[in-house]
Formats: C-alpha cells, sequence, structure tokens
C-alpha cells in the first residue's frame, strides 16, 4: 500500500480552511498548517478580514485538535508590494481592480504554493470553493462549484496548469450550509464564524476611505464632462467612480446621468445616458487559458466581465500575445478596464484576461 501523498493546507482561522483540514486529516492524510500573515494597516492588525491574531490563533487550536503542525507565514512586505500597490496602482491608472485574482496569482500559488514545497507537501489545499478535475490526458480542468451562490472559479481562472496539478479543493462539491454543519460534527470553534467580505486589507469595507489614507495624491477634483466635452460640474477624484455609476456623481440632469469613462491624462469623468455604456466587443490582456493551449480558431463562451456578474454569450478571438478580442451576442454593460473577463464552456473555466 502506498503511502499518501502530504497536503499543505492554508489555514485562515475562518470555517472553510478548517473543515478542509478536518476532511483530510480523517482521511488519513499527513497535514501540514500554514498561514500567511499579511500586511495591515498601522494601527488596524485586528481589524483585517484575515490573518489577524484570533485567526493564527483559532488556527492553530484546529491544527493542535486535528493532531498536525502548524506555521506562521511572514507574507506582508511582498503582498503590500505586489497586491496593495497593484491595487493603488490600478486607481492611480483610472481601472477598477479585482486585487484577489492578482492575489491568487502571486501570493497564494506563487508564495503560498513554494512554501508548501519546501515544508515537503505534494499538495496545497485551500478551502475555495471550485471544483478540481483531471482529464483522461493529464490536464487538470477547473470547474463551477456546486454552490453556485459561493463559487469562486472567476477567481481561479489565472491559474496555470502546472499550478493546479499541485492543488486541491475539497469544497468544491458542497454546499456551504453542509460545511457548516461538518464543523460542527467535527467539533471546529469556529463553526458559526461568519464569512470574510470584500478585500482582506480594508479593514473598515470602504475601499474610498483606504485610498485617501494610502494614497491621497490620487484623489484630485477634476471636471465632469459629457460626452461632446461640455463642462458639467466637478468630480472628487477618478478612484472614487466606478464605470457604470450612477448615484453619488452630484450631478442634476433631466435624464439620468451614468459614468462612462475615467480619463486620467486629462482628470476628467466623462458621463452620458445609460445606451452609451453598452458595448459589444472589448479586449482583454495578459489572458491565461487554464488548458495551458490558446486556441487556434475563435472560442465560443459564456463570459462573466466581474466576479458578481451574469454570464453572457460571446466569441472570443486570440490576438498577438496574450491578448483576446471578446464579442458579445448582446451589448453588454458596465464593462470596466482593471476588472477580470472570464471565459467559461457550460461548467468548465476556460481561462481570462484583464479588461483593457
Amino acid at each position: 500500500m502506498s503511502q499518501k501523498p502530504t497536503i499543505v493546507v492554508a489555514m485562515s482561522g475562518g470555517v472553510d480552511s478548517s473543515v478542509v483540514a478536518a476532511l483530510l486529516a480523517e482521511q488519513g492524510y499527513p497535514l501540514i498548517g500554514v498561514m500567511m500573515h499579511l500586511w495591515s494597516e498601522a494601527g488596524k492588525e485586528c481589524e483585517n478580514k484575515c490573518c489577524t491574531p484570533q485567526a493564527i490563533e483559532e488556527s492553530r487550536k484546529v491544527a493542535d485538535q486535528l493532531g498536525f503542525p502548524f506555521h506562521v507565514m511572514d507574507a506582508a512586505e511582498t503582498f503590500r508590494g505586489r497586491i496593495v500597490q497593484y491595487f493603488l496602482d490600478s486607481y492611480a491608472a483610472g481601472k477598477t481592480p479585482n486585487p484577489c485574482v492578482n492575489c491568487n496569482k502571486e501570493i497564494k500559488w506563487g508564495l503560498l504554493l513554494n512554501k508548501a514545497k519546501q515544508l515537503g507537501g505534494q499538495f496545497l489545499a485551500t478551502g475555495h470553493y471550485v471544483r478540481r478535475e483531471e482529464t483522461p490526458d493529464g490536464k487538470v480542468i477547473i470547474k463551477r462549484a456546486v454552490d453556485a451562490s459561493k463559487d469562486q472559479s472567476y477567481v481561479m481562472s489565472m491559474l496555470t496548469q502546472d499550478r493546479l496539478k499541485h492543488t486541491l479543493f475539497p469544497l468544491g462539491s458542497y454546499l456551504k450550509t453542509e460545511v457548516r454543519e461538518m464543523a460542527r460534527l467535527y467539533n471546529l470553534p469556529m463553526a458559526e464564524k461568519k464569512d470574510s467580505q470584500d478585500l482582506c486589507f480594508v479593514s473598515d469595507d470602504n475601499y474610498r476611505d483606504f485610498l485617501e489614507r494610502n494614497a491621497p495624491e490620487i484623489l484630485v477634483p477634476g471636471p465632469i464632462l459629457d460626452q461632446v466635452g461640455n463642462r458639467l460640474g466637478e468630480h472628487q477624484g477618478l478612484a472614487q467612480y466606478t464605470i457604470g455609476q450612477r448615484k453619488g456623481i452630484g450631478l442634476a440632469a433631466p435624464r439620468p446621468l451614468y459614468v462612462l469613462e475615467k480619463q486620467v491624462s486629462s482628470n476628467s469623468l466623462i458621463v452620458g445616458p445609460v445606451e452609451a455604456l453598452h458595448q459589444k466587443s472589448i479586449i482583454a490582456q495578459g489572458v491565461n487559458w487554464v488548458s495551458g493551449e490558446i486556441p487556434s480558431q475563435p472560442v465560443r463562451a459564456d463570459v462573466k466581465i466581474r466576479y458578481k456578474a451574469d454570464f453572457r454569450t460571446a466569441t472570443i478571438t486570440p490576438l498577438d500575445g496574450d491578448r483576446v478580442q471578446i464579442d458579445f451576442d448582446k451589448p453588454v454593460r458596465d464593462a470596466s478596464p482593471g476588472q477580470f473577463a472570464v471565459f467559461y464552456d457550460g461548467e468548465v473555466a476556460l481561462g481570462g484576461g484583464e479588461i483593457v
């Protein structure tokens, strides 16, 4: 009988990662728990969504209860440089970023996966809600979770074959209600703990206040213009607005006005009617194809243009380098530079890239 591989469990102090550890321990796998200590604003270390002193202590208790070693990995400076700075730089460039996608690529499946291998782990297991399957030809595919309300395949679209072959997602076939019930059955201390939401490093859930504290230089007032250049008012900093926003613009007009564009070069906010938001085609760059193979022909797919968006049918045409053109069957609203377009074939995530 062959020995089971060692699995490193990414711990967060939450119910999901704790249940992952309990499930794998019950199945007899040798486990090592690792929790990353990420960057926090000075004085707000106990308000972060993850890696608080309490979360570290709770993770350590789970590891002790289940009988495996537990490590805390200092990733604060790398996280600050690669993720928080990316977040600030994106807003400075007029984009609306999704740092969670880049965190998965750079931190969880960069630093953490490398740490797992250094500790002797053959696999990294996380509490993400996404299904991982292997095809007969040895490829790894990722599929939407059974629990559609918790599905995280969107933020896994940038993972490569090499990384997926060393990754496990034990919760992808469970409903969240089932995971909480398992936590109660395993007598885990965080069975009733609320799910963390939004950005882990924005302690008060208000990204605008976070920008004001950490990058006030990008919140410079400027003109609000209509589509032909008429000045309608003054904005309070381009980073305060998102494409498609209607409320909070501060303009009185005979018909509703929406944010259409953020022109960084002139520090101008462009607004107009809702029909001007509709787009039939967008370009995405930095595209990752999960299979590792760029299609030789256009691909029909269902596309999400942000994490909470509905699926829209489109044709994906590979362009030069790592770019694609996405032509939608019907126009879409609110396609924002900086967000990610992720494409699916049914339940299978094919890949994705940043909207430009």
